[in-house]
């Protein structure tokens, strides 16, 4: 909740959203919320998606014309074994962030959510070492989090003994 609280703030103070689509995007997150709806629970989902008053693209704009972030596209990049195991799925799904790449204690983090100082600060506590960031957009996200956890179900129809 705290990380869509100042990721929305960011996108009023750098006039990406006006303040009053802000109101009507949280009391949506909120009805989320209560419904136990959580992956969908995200201000810039319902901001861009759902009100549609703000393009994704135009905040991934921002924060690699203003912030000097990178973009990455995850989708064809391989994760090392050792961060698909280790990663907190539910933290990732909380923060549409993914720690996708360690090179000497140095970690490469991907988020949607670059806007939100309490992602920022979350995650480089959670991972000990310096961080390279990236923004990424939603989708891409998603299909990271949902491919991981597919992967991790366990196979069913395993024939019987």
């Amino acid at each position: 909740m705290r990380a869509n609280r100042l990721l929305g703030a960011s996108l009023v103070e750098a006039n990406l959203v006006k303040i009053e689509s802000l109101e009507s995007a949280n009391e949506r997150l909120l009805e989320l919320i209560a419904s136990g709806n959580y992956r969908k629970s995200s201000v810039l989902a319902i901001l861009a998606y759902e009100l549609q008053v703000v393009q994704e693209a135009d905040v991934l704009h921002h924060v690699m014309d203003e912030l000097g972030v990178g973009i990455v596209d995850l989708r064809s990049y391989e994760v090392p074994e050792e961060l698909r195991t280790a990663t907190d799925l539910n933290a990732c799904w909380a923060t549409w962030t993914i720690p996708f790449d360690n090179e000497e204690g140095v970690y490469f983090v991907a988020t949607a959510y670059y806007l939100s100082p309490t992602v920022i600060t979350y995650w480089e506590k959670q991972l000990g070492g310096p961080v390279v960031w990236f923004c990424s957009n939603l989708e891409v996200i998603t299909d990271y989090l949902e491919k991981l956890e597919a992967s991790r179900a366990p196979a069913s129809g395993s024939p019987a003994k």
